[in-house]
């Protein structure tokens, strides 16, 4: 059944939103998946604050052109086409898409969008490589943490130092 008119351009309009809201996207064929396993991708993106979204090629150019992002069309991209929209954390739908391709070859990654520009397969694959924003905190938390702590055992270690000469002195008298 065709969609009208209305339809498109309401598609388009939350495309649009959805777009704009997306701190990274990511493009890739999903032909040769089956249901179950698209449907287990899904809730692997939602839990991470991400979505994957099916739409017509051409309603997705026009959203794109919409938006701040410009240069690639979706159109020219082959076969079927799927777009994975993160929300809050800019490596884990690449990062999600890349474990799930491990296992399914007809996942293919075929480029993405980071901070308004498009980048290729190879930028996203190694976009995938990188750690998440909390362990990036826990580590930036740890390279603070480390002189503090350095610090203390220092200072702790002339004290027990001193306590040491001192039990030595009482055990003499």
């Amino acid at each position: 059944m065709a969609i009208t008119k209305n339809k498109k351009k309401e598609i388009v309009r939350d495309l649009e939103k959805k777009l704009a809201r997306a701190k990274s996207i990511v493009f890739t064929k999903y032909f040769g998946v089956n249901a179950n396993d698209i449907n287990n991708l899904r809730s692997k993106f939602r839990e991470s604050g991400s979505e994957y979204i099916v739409s017509k090629k051409t309603l997705m150019d026009i959203a794109l052109e919409k938006t701040d992002i410009k240069g690639k069309k979706i159109k020219d991209l082959e076969g079927e086409v799927a777009v994975i929209l993160g929300y809050e954390d800019e490596v884990a739908p690449a990062r999600i898409l890349s474990d799930f391709a491990k296992e399914h070859e007809s996942m293919e990654v075929l480029g993405g969008v980071l901070e308004n520009k498009f980048i290729d397969a190879a930028k996203v694959k190694a976009l995938a490589q990188l750690p998440s924003k909390q362990e990036l905190y826990a580590k930036l938390v740890g390279s603070i943490k480390a002189p503090v702590s350095g610090f203390v055992n220092v200072l702790s270690g002339n004290l027990r130092g001193l306590v040491t000469v001192l039990k030595a002195i009482e055990d003499k008298k």
